[in-house]
C-alpha cells in the first residue's frame, strides 16, 4: 500500500456520519423542530382548564343518556326508585314520546272533534256542528310528500298531552293539567278559526272538545274478535277567555 492510499484510509476513518445532504460536523446545529399545535401548545394552566371542561362536558353527556334510557326504558327498579328525579330532568326539554320494546303498538283509530257555541253579531247564540279535526289533518297528509310537522303531531300530541294529564272524570291530575287544558283549548280555538266557524262580526264564546276512538280491525286471517264500535269521549264546555276568542293564542 502507498503513501497515497495509506492517507486516503485515514481521512475515511475521521469523516463523520453522513447526513441526507452529505457529511456532517460533530457538534453542528440542530435542525429546527416543529412548532406545536393544538391543546400541546396551549400553557399548563389552559391544558388543566381545558381537560377539566372536557371532563365535564363528558360527565353531562353520560347523564342526560342515562336519564333518556331509564325514560324510556320499561319500568325498572331504578326508574320506580328515581322517577322523580328522572321527570325532573327529562320534562320538559328533552321529552321523549317513544318507547323502548314496546309490546303493544297503536290498535286504536282517534279522532279529535270540537264544536263551538257563538256569540252572533245580532246579539243571538249558536252552536256549530261537530268539526273533526283530524280527519282535516289526515286529508292534508294524504298525497303530501312533505306534509308539515303541524299537520302530523299538533293536534296529537296536544290530546295524548291532556289526556296523560287528566283521570276518567276529566280532571286535572298534577300542575301539568292546567297546561294541557290551556294548550288545547288554544289549538281548537285557532282551528276553528281558519274554518271560520264564526262570521263577521261574531266571537266564539265557548269550545266543547270530544274523541272519537275505534278499534283496527283485525286482519282476515286472524280469530280475534274486537268490536269496531266507536267510543266517544265528551270533554265539558270550557269558556274562552277574550284575548284568545280575537286571536287564539292569547
Amino acid at each position: 500500500m502507498n503513501a497515497y492510499d495509506e492517507g486516503s484510509h485515514a481521512r475515511q476513518g475521521r469523516a463523520g456520519p453522513e447526513g441526507p445532504d452529505g457529511p456532517t460536523e460533530p457538534g453542528g446545529p440542530t435542525p429546527p423542530s416543529e412548532p406545536a399545535t393544538g391543546v400541546a401548545a396551549l400553557s399548563l394552566r389552559h391544558r388543566i382548564a381545558a381537560a377539566v371542561a372536557l371532563g365535564v362536558v363528558a360527565i353531562v353527556v353520560c347523564v342526560h343518556l342515562g336519564m333518556t334510557f331509564l325514560h324510556v326504558a320499561p319500568a325498572n327498579t331504578v326508574s320506580k326508585e328515581h322517577g322523580t328525579a328522572i321527570e325532573d330532568w327529562i320534562y320538559p326539554e328533552f321529552e321523549q314520546n317513544w318507547k323502548l320494546f314496546a309490546p303493544n303498538p297503536l290498535q286504536q283509530n282517534i279522532s279529535v272533534q270540537v264544536r263551538a257555541e257563538i256569540l252572533t253579531a245580532d246579539g243571538g247564540v249558536r252552536t256549530t256542528g261537530w268539526y273533526d279535526l283530524s280527519a282535516q289533518d289526515g286529508r292534508a297528509i294524504d298525497g303530501n310528500l312533505l306534509p308539515s310537522h303541524t299537520q302530523q303531531n299538533e293536534l296529537r300530541r296536544a290530546w295524548d298531552f291532556f289526556v296523560a294529564t287528566h283521570d276518567d272524570e276529566d280532571r286535572p291530575v298534577g300542575m301539568r293539567g292546567a297546561l294541557a287544558e290551556s294548550y288545547l283549548r288554544r289549538i281548537m280555538v285557532m282551528r276553528l278559526g281558519r274554518s271560520d266557524a264564526a262570521g263577521p262580526g261574531d266571537v266564539v264564546d265557548r269550545i266543547q272538545v270530544r274523541s272519537r276512538t275505534a278499534a283496527v280491525p283485525p286482519p282476515r286471517w286472524s280469530e280475534e274478535q274486537v268490536s269496531t264500535k266507536p267510543v266517544h269521549r265528551t270533554l265539558p264546555w270550557w269558556p274562552v277567555p277574550e284575548d284568545e276568542a280575537r286571536g287564539g293564542i292569547g
